[in-house]
């Protein structure tokens, strides 16, 4: 293996497969990484990845948020530097809008609200 090699596509699909978690968390960090760096990942950062996925989730969430540092046996350069791009925050780009956290706006109209009294339909009286 050459450490600097670049990924093959079919290399690449296979570990994008391999990378996929249990935790939607895991998932969405790891899916970043992947849109951002995918291109330009090397054999090295591969392997890398692969020493991660060995991990359990919540195990390689608490790397991925930093709470914890990795064991000796993770603490290569290699897997230090593909942390390094995974912990990364999310660059925002200036058209894209974040909503806030208890935005509404996809949630369908509660019952009543958004239509007239005289085309909502009315319940039966219970007896």
């Amino acid at each position: 293996m050459q450490a600097f090699a670049p990924l093959t596509p079919q290399a690449f699909s296979k570990l994008r497969w391999r990378c996929r978690r249990g935790l939607l968390e895991n998932d969405l960090i790891i899916a970043r990484y992947f849109e951002e760096h995918g291109s330009r990942m090397t054999e090295a950062d591969a392997a890398a990845m692969h020493a991660l996925m060995d991990l359990s989730d919540n195990d390689l969430l608490d790397l991925l948020l930093g709470r914890k540092q990795p064991a000796t046996d993770l603490a290569t350069p290699q897997v230090q530097r593909l942390l390094g791009h995974l912990c990364q925050p999310m660059a925002k780009s200036s058209n894209q809008s974040v909503p806030h956290k208890n935005a509404t706006a996809a949630l369908p109209p509660r019952r009543g609200e958004g239509t007239s009294a005289s085309s909502a339909t009315a319940l039966p009286p219970s007896p």
